[in-house]
């Protein structure tokens, strides 16, 4: 299964870092990053891989909730086919 990780949050240390590392921990592989700061604010945006047997969107929004609260970010994981729906023009 697919999924896009959307994360915006004040740019400061480790952001990349702790979210890879919690994904990886979940077994999720990330299939593409894309990652800018705008002015002092840090976004990116993830395409990621994961068995849906071993692990769910819920399991991996779970365990990056920590960081969210953590690091004072905005982070939203969406499954991929329903992301490319809400975007389609």
């Amino acid at each position: 299964m697919k999924a896009i990780v959307t994360v915006v949050g004040k740019d400061k240390k480790g952001i990349i870092a702790k979210v890879s590392t919690a994904l990886y921990e979940c077994g999720v592989n990330i299939v593409d990053i894309s990652q800018t700061i705008m002015q002092d604010m840090f976004t990116m945006i993830m395409m990621v891989e994961f068995g849906a047997e071993n692990v769910s969107v819920q399991d991996i929004t779970n365990r990056l909730s920590e960081i969210e609260q953590e690091m004072g970010l905005k982070i939203h994981v969406q499954r991929e086919e329903i992301f490319s729906s809400m975007h389609r023009i």
